[in-house]
């Protein structure tokens, strides 16, 4: 806490009141009341009272009208230096008979009693030894006195400083510089006041490798600006600081495998491109953008685009994604392997998530996981075989035909299903006696009329049986035992397509349905004990 004799340099300060955060934009007196004031403000404009203003005089300025109040200083926490917010926090309390200990210590020549020195060398034995630090919410305003954190602690290799009082990215670059071995830090929800001209102290970091920089208001010229001094970052978190994309990088953020850019309403499409040639980057994060709408401009309908080159896990949750355009333009990506596309329209409409599911798997030929779940080989057979006969009377009103050499589906058709050539070659094109009926994967409850045969067994008749699409394996198995009078546990069940001569397919999830592995009428199961 400060008391009222205030010294001139608290304007841009940051300061907490009862758990609430604000900067310092004024300091002096405020008549008609004496004294001085603080006017503070608040990070939660929610909080406040007023604009800056008092009775008609503006003594600083707010974003919100509501944004500001005035306090007295002794009613503000201006925080701690680093290495007290460690010791409060890391340092263990010697008890009552430790704190009484007494020793007589030689210093040059002249005997010295020392109480507590066990309890000394204990202490920086313990801040010595730590790796991993996690002050937040500690307020922690600055370094200290300088070299005092590399003395204590230079073994420091991950730092958690989010929701403190730094107020300045010259603060962060104090503590920094005092731990050689720094490889995370996180300065998330410190408002911060970052490099602006060429010239600035900007720092570097040579072992940084995560940095997280959520809520603290910087913007992406500043980003560019410091990121000369990550020489080795691999992932960087900037989620809500409302960023337009401005310029592409140049020279720097070159190693990044990791960006997350969530919660960045002003980002669109357009901006993306700008990203697109980062070399490493693997991860791109893009939640909560707003954005609808997605195009590769360098790669036509069936190629690969050239950008984001090294991009496997691509998530975009909570956005407005409402169009399948969206999804067929994801198939250019080169290295894409990990979707993530929930809360969006086109996966929460009406139609079932599981189709919705089918539909994106079919769409998007190299995906090993969607929305975190592994994509089996028997789901993207049946996803993909399922597509095909879905769009089959598309497709041939769009000038597809079964003859290759007659097989010329007009460019819409193309644009809107540019994967369904492809699967034609994977799979034959469909027949007409395919495309006569409604197909399984928008029919609920369809019934099958499959064969049921008994490898093992020769005595065993083969049976007709008519089952609903919808059946989990687990129920057919419980039909079965009670059949033949086989403990449920022995059975093992597979079948085989007279489509696919000679390939047989095992039914090993028992939760999945007939439907999930593409089991269509005429075909025949294979059950085994």
């Amino acid at each position: 806490m400060m008391n009222d004799t205030l010294t001139s340099d608290v304007i841009g300060r940051r300061v907490e009141v009862n758990g609430e955060h604000a900067t310092v934009h004024f300091s002096g007196i405020v008549p008609p009341v004496a004294g001085l004031w603080l006017g503070v403000e608040w990070d939660n404009p929610e909080r406040g009272k007023h604009d800056g203003s008092h009775e008609g005089t503006v003594y600083f300025k707010c974003r919100h009208p509501t944004g500001g109040s005035f306090i007295r200083p002794n009613k503000v926490n201006f925080g701690v230096d680093f290495l007290t917010a460690v010791k409060n926090r890391y340092v263990l309390e010697d008890g009552p008979e430790e704190d009484v200990n007494e020793q007589i210590v030689i210093i040059g020549k002249k005997p010295v009693e020392a109480i507590g020195f066990d309890s000394i060398i204990k202490q920086q034995s313990q801040l010595s030894k730590l790796q991993e630090i996690s002050l937040r919410n500690c307020a922690v305003n600055c370094a200290g006195d300088r070299g005092t954190i590399a003395k204590a602690c230079p073994n420091i290799r991950k730092v958690d400083l989010s929701r403190n009082l730094l107020s300045s990215w010259d603060e962060v670059l104090d503590i920094a510089d005092q731990l050689k071995h720094l490889e995370v830090l996180n300065l998330s929800e410190n408002k911060l006041r970052f490099p602006s001209g060429s010239s600035s102290r900007t720092g570097t970091f040579p072992a940084l490798k995560v940095l997280v920089l959520n809520r603290t208001g910087i913007t992406w010229a500043e980003v560019l600006r410091c990121a000369s001094g990550w020489p080795v970052l691999e992932e960087l978190y900037l989620k809500s600081n409302d960023l337009f994309i401005s310029e592409r990088p140049a020279d720097v953020l070159q190693m990044v495998k990791l960006l997350d850019l969530s919660s960045n309403q002003l980002i669109d499409e357009n901006q993306l491109l700008l990203i697109a040639y980062l070399p490493r980057l693997e991860q791109l994060i893009l939640s909560d953008i707003g954005i609808s709408s997605i195009h590769f401009p360098d790669a036509g309908t069936g190629h690969k685009t050239s950008m984001f080159p090294s991009l496997q896990y691509l998530v975009v949750n909570d956005n407005q994604i409402s169009q399948w355009p969206f999804i067929n333009e994801l198939d250019k990506l080169q290295s894409l392997h990990a979707l993530s596309c929930i809360r969006n329209p086109l996966t929460e409409g009406s139609k079932e998530a599981q189709t919705t599911r089918q539909l994106i798997i079919a769409k998007i030929g190299q995906l090993k996981t969607l929305n975190k779940c592994e994509i089996l080989p028997e789901e993207r057979r049946g996803a993909e075989l399922d597509y095909r006969k879905a769009f089959g009377n598309e497709w041939k009103k769009a000038g597809g035909h079964q003859d290759p050499d007659r097989n010329r589906p007009h460019e819409e058709f193309l644009r809107a299903h540019p994967r369904y050539q492809l699967l034609c070659l994977k799979y034959g094109a469909p027949e007409d006696g395919e495309l006569q009926t409604q197909q399984p994967f928008l029919l609920k409850n369809q019934l099958l009329t499959l064969k049921v045969k008994y490898p093992n067994q020769v005595d065993q008749r083969v049976l007709e049986k008519q089952l609903p699409d919808s059946m989990t394996i687990q129920k057919v198995k419980g039909l079965l035992a009670r059949l033949l009078k086989v403990p449920v546990s022995e059975l093992l069940l597979s079948y085989e397509s007279p489509k696919m001569p000679g390939r047989e397919i095992e039914l090993e999830n028992d939760q999945q349905s007939l439907q999930f592995y593409s089991v269509e009428s005429g075909d025949c199961l294979l059950v085994r004990w």
